[in-house]
């Protein structure tokens, strides 16, 4: 019995990395400003144009995203008819509590500590830093998809707490 239940935990840990990471959306349900996988990375859809339908019948989508983690610009095409993934997006807000050399401590509204999120790069993670120095207190937003997550933007708390 002893391995059955290991391998039950064996199985729950590999559904939560990979098969819930995305779901399929039929290609000409796609938008501008929806989330899609490109190149196995999750993008948001930037452009899109629909060609007509050629002599063997499927109307093509072209698209191009900007991949939601590094910036990087793909384009795909697809026929309508023909599925896609797209990634499941999450959005939380987070407290910092402490900006360390690369990393961000961070606190839930549940009161949890998250100490893995990397201090944005660039000019995001510059104004992070200066304004906690500064002793303001700091909401930063963690965008998660596909085992990957980041600080995207954030904003200073409201005064006066919840």
């Amino acid at each position: 019995m002893a391995d059955d239940a290991q391998h039950e935990h064996e199985f729950e840990a590999a559904g939560d990395s990979g098969a819930s990471a995305t779901y399929p959306l039929q290609c000409s349900a796609l938008r501008k400003n929806a989330f899609v996988v490109m190149k196995g990375r999750p993008c948001k859809v930037i452009d899109m144009s629909t060609s007509k339908t050629g002599k063997h019948g499927h109307a093509k989508v072209n698209y191009t995203g900007i991949d939601i983690f590094n910036g990087r610009k793909y384009e795909d095409m697809s026929p309508s008819t023909h599925n896609v993934d797209v990634p499941n997006v999450s959005r939380a807000e987070f407290t910092v509590i402490d900006v360390a050399e690369d990393f961000l401590s961070l606190m839930d509204d549940a009161g949890e500590m998250k100490e893995d999120v990397k201090v944005p790069e660039g000019e995001l993670g510059d104004k992070i830093r200066v304004e906690f120095a500064e002793g303001k207190e700091l909401l930063v937003t963690i965008l998660k998809a596909m085992g990957e997550e980041a600080a995207i933007s954030y904003k200073e708390a409201p005064k006066g707490g919840q």
